[in-house]
């Protein structure tokens, strides 16, 4: 199922853990709207402004695949709100700038950037319906500062 022109369901849904471990990855009606519309509202635009293809790192996370790989309980990859991804070629400090300039955003996280190498971390981007916070985050060894590096 197409989500989006350059996103799909399964590239959303696929996880290398839950096949290991055997985990049912399969996100609600509830969360293939989620799901849709950050596909739409923001993975979209950054594949546009940037020209490069992408597939998401992270996406839709079932409860047990969210607990497998450590998450917590109120992470928005539950409710198909959230994507973790990187651009090839492109760095990750310079894509959250972009989002936190351009796009609508729940909370941004630039997560285990390291200055010294621009293709370090990654970017986590979650969007819902409403009421989004534009709360903007860098995660890494030094531990969570607001804003971006």
């Amino acid at each position: 199922m197409q989500l989006s022109p350059h996103f799909s369901l399964a590239e959303l849904t696929k996880s290398q853990a839950a096949l290991r471990r055997g985990l049912d990855n399969t996100p609600g009606e509830r969360e293939i709207t989620n799901l849709r519309r950050l596909a739409n509202a923001v993975l979209e635009p950054v594949r546009a402004r940037f020209s490069v293809p992408f597939s998401p790192s992270s996406g839709y996370r079932s409860p047990a695949l969210n607990r497998l790989v450590g998450s917590h309980d109120g992470s928005q990859h539950l409710t198909g709100e959230a994507a973790d991804f990187e651009l090839p070629g492109v760095s990750n400090v310079e894509v959250a700038r972009w989002i936190a300039a351009a796009l609508e955003y729940d909370q941004l996280i630039l997560e285990f950037y390291e200055p010294d190498d621009p293709s370090s971390g990654w970017v986590h981007c979650s969007l819902k319906a409403g009421d989004n916070r534009r709360q903007t985050l860098t995660i890494g060894r030094a531990g969570v500062r607001l804003g971006l590096v």
